[in-house]
């Protein structure tokens, strides 16, 4: 899947959500609550294609609502009557058709170490993209305006009328209250001084933005675009710099009491390990974080002489994450120890995850998961030993 779509994990047909500098207003109907617009213009985004009396018969409104709406959907461009649908000895019904690219959005992807940006239509698709390595957990003031720089490349890359963007979507490595979102933590992003100062990107591009931790963006780009889509309860796990979870139950996204639930790389995992930025030990960001596989690679190294990590340039330098994932893809003794040992970590964290909350597929993203059943294989194994009641792991 690409990974693109997933910093722009908004909504893409909510009129209501709350965000930083509310929803545009030319987009709101201000005749009836906002639940039935959503409501009805979700159903036609779902469907493609569906006649009015279809859309009565699927959200139980009556058809003189649901016609009231239409007509102020059919003004915002969002909608359009795409001809008559097949007769059944009535009147042929005349049908309506979403219009994916009547608006755009931004999605922005904020790491420790870089910042992504993707333009996508309603439907998910990618119109332009923008990529660019940053010290992003040094340097605030910098991501910032490479953050805009990138907004702005991808727009002109893009090409149409910035009228048609709709909102920004920011995905944060950093836990979001949604009492207070423009706070980050002073854990994740010690240097960002308690907040993420991205406010200026509404008074730049004059659309709401939305800030969200980023392995819940990636648990709801899951559930519209991904492996998540149709599941109700499932578990998107975040393989990075650091490691994070989103947990969607019952069909949305579960925060917790003051938006922080889903850390699972806070853990503990060996109550006698490395210290954790977190003030504990052995929590398994240290055992499996990007971080703490180089480290893992440059220690192991002397005992495989012979391994593709332990040759050439990477002799006596350090191990990057990418090097450590080449080397495995090619059976590498080193790589795969590595990686195995990683699966096995996290396999313990994964088997409480299952047994505390049951959910029906746990779903592997970040840069790690493009190693497949390397990860997975040992994953899966520790996961059986250690669950009471098994769920499918999928990456």
């Amino acid at each position: 899947m690409p990974k693109s779509p997933r910093a722009a994990a908004m909504d893409p047909v909510s009129l209501s959500a709350t965000s930083s500098g509310g929803p545009r207003p030319d987009l709101v109907d201000s005749t009836r609550p906002a639940t039935l617009t959503d409501q009805v213009l979700r159903q036609i985004w779902t469907q493609r294609t569906i006649s009015r009396a279809d859309i009565a018969r699927h959200t139980a409104l009556s058809r003189s609502t649901v016609s009231d709406i239409v007509a102020y959907l059919l003004t915002t461009g969002l909608v359009a009557e795409a001809g008559v649908g097949a007769s059944s000895g009535g009147r042929p019904a005349i049908m309506l058709a979403f219009q994916d690219d009547a608006r755009v959005i931004l999605g922005v992807d904020i790491g420790a170490t870089h910042v992504a940006v993707a333009l996508t239509d309603l439907r998910g698709r990618v119109l332009a993209w923008q990529h660019r390595p940053h010290p992003v957990q040094a340097d605030p003031d910098g991501t910032r305006a490479l953050v805009t720089d990138l907004c702005a490349s991808c727009l002109a890359q893009w090409g149409g009328h910035p009228q048609r963007l709709v909102g920004i979507g920011v995905a944060l490595p950093s836990p979001i209250d949604p009492q207070h979102p423009g706070r980050v933590s002073d854990l994740a992003l010690p240097q960002w001084r308690g907040h993420h100062g991205l406010q200026k990107l509404q008074q730049t591009f004059g659309v709401p933005i939305m800030v969200d931790n980023d392995a819940n963006l990636g648990a709801l780009a899951e559930q519209w675009w991904g492996a998540g889509r149709g599941i109700n309860d499932f578990a998107y796990i975040k393989m990075a710099t650091g490691i994070g979870s989103g947990h969607i139950i019952g069909g949305r996204l579960f925060r917790g009491a003051s938006g922080v639930a889903g850390e699972i790389g806070h853990l503990a995992i060996d109550p006698r390990g490395e210290p954790c930025v977190c003030g504990n030990r052995g929590c398994l960001g240290t055992l499996v974080g990007a971080q703490a596989l180089m480290a893992r690679a440059k220690a192991l190294r002397a005992d495989y002489p012979d391994s593709l990590l332990a040759t050439g340039d990477h002799a006596t330098g350090d191990i990057t994450i990418a090097a450590i994932e080449e080397a495995a893809l090619a059976d590498d003794p080193l790589a795969l120890e590595v990686v195995s040992e990683a699966a096995r970590h996290l396999g313990i964290a994964v088997a409480g995850m299952l047994n505390l909350m049951n959910p029906s597929v746990v779903i592997l993203g970040g840069g790690l998961s493009r190693l497949d059943d390397l990860l997975l294989r040992p994953l899966r194994e520790t996961v059986l030993r250690r669950t009471f009641v098994s769920s499918v792991v999928a990456s």
